[in-house]
């Protein structure tokens, strides 16, 4: 949508810039002057159109490509819930017939539970606390909760996994993470979310 209005506004100036100059030419030279405005115009019109064409087709394969990443992390963590609830019947059921089961943890569940978090997101671009350039992965944290560096894991339905305490923020106090989003569009479809936090290290 920016980029549309940033469009807009090229189109605009760039028409009173014609508007101007056509104004200030001598009556004989009108016609010429106008007929090489118009083409020039509508060159230009046209680059515009296709700059913004080709940004909205940039932005929707962005989207198509997040959406799809998002349905394959969904689809990869309900096969490894659905592979922790198949273990935990299958254990079920040699407890019920008299046999020893040797018990495995998942490499997900393992560290220290700190309970429950209230899980914000943001999209800002740069540099985090730590000086690392921003990237997926990365969650802002209070310093006095979580230190920065710290690997933690998180439990937010489809955002489940490892991120990095890499980030602090004036209004993270507390039990608030931040996690880092690629767009902001996505950052607020994630909006507040109760979550569950392991520390890794």
């Amino acid at each position: 949508m920016k980029n549309l209005v940033r469009g807009g506004l090229i189109l605009s100036v760039l028409s009173l810039c014609v508007v101007f100059i056509y104004a200030q030419t001598q009556m004989e030279e009108n016609l010429i002057i106008a007929n090489d405005s118009q083409i020039q115009l509508n060159n230009i019109e046209n680059t515009v159109t296709s700059e913004i064409n080709l940004i909205q087709n940039d932005n929707k394969q962005t989207q198509k490509n997040n959406d799809k990443k998002e349905a394959d992390k969904a689809a990869q963590t309900n096969k490894e819930q659905k592979a922790v609830k198949e273990t935990e019947t299958q254990e079920n059921e040699q407890e019920q017939t008299g046999n020893k089961v040797k018990k495995t943890v998942s490499s997900k569940s393992v560290g220290v539970s700190k309970g429950r978090f209230v899980a914000t997101a943001y999209c800002l671009r740069g540099r985090t606390a730590s000086g690392a350039q921003v990237r997926k992965g990365l969650i802002a944290a209070d310093p006095r909760v979580l230190r920065l560096g710290t690997r933690v894991n998180l439990g937010a339905g489809a955002y489940s996994g490892n991120y990095l305490v890499a980030d602090t923020g004036g209004k993270i106090k507390g039990n608030k993470i931040d996690i880092w989003m690629a767009s902001c569009a996505e950052a607020r479809r994630f909006g507040r979310r109760t979550v569950t936090l392991s520390i890794l290290d």
